[in-house]
């Protein structure tokens, strides 16, 4: 399972280092991830995945009193790496490396 998300504590100016302490639970977890500047894509068992959204949802809520959660979930059966292998298909068809 690959899966999008996006934990935001609501009512605060700056937001860095509430996301930071999330992000420490997620590159903890040991499941593979990317960070992006608005989300984070985590790979993983569907168990594994939800799991550490869950953490990472409630490590938030820890942290401020009103939380919102994002998440786009591709659960394919057979998808391996699929963090790295759809950049590597996008990048065969134009031919060129991306930035990531």
């Amino acid at each position: 399972m690959i899966a999008f998300f996006s934990v935001v504590p609501m009512g605060k100016e700056s937001l860095s280092e509430d996301v930071s302490k999330v992000i420490d639970v997620i590159d903890k977890s040991g499941i593979e991830y990317r960070l992006t500047s608005m989300g984070t894509i985590v790979e993983g068992s569907p168990d594994d995945v939800w799991d550490l959204i869950r953490k990472c949802h409630d490590k938030m809520r820890e942290l401020s009193r009103r939380v919102i959660t994002h998440v786009a979930v591709d659960d394919r059966e057979s998808a391996v790496d699929s963090i790295r292998t759809k950049v590597n298909d996008i990048e065969k068809h134009l031919s060129r490396k991306l930035k990531t």
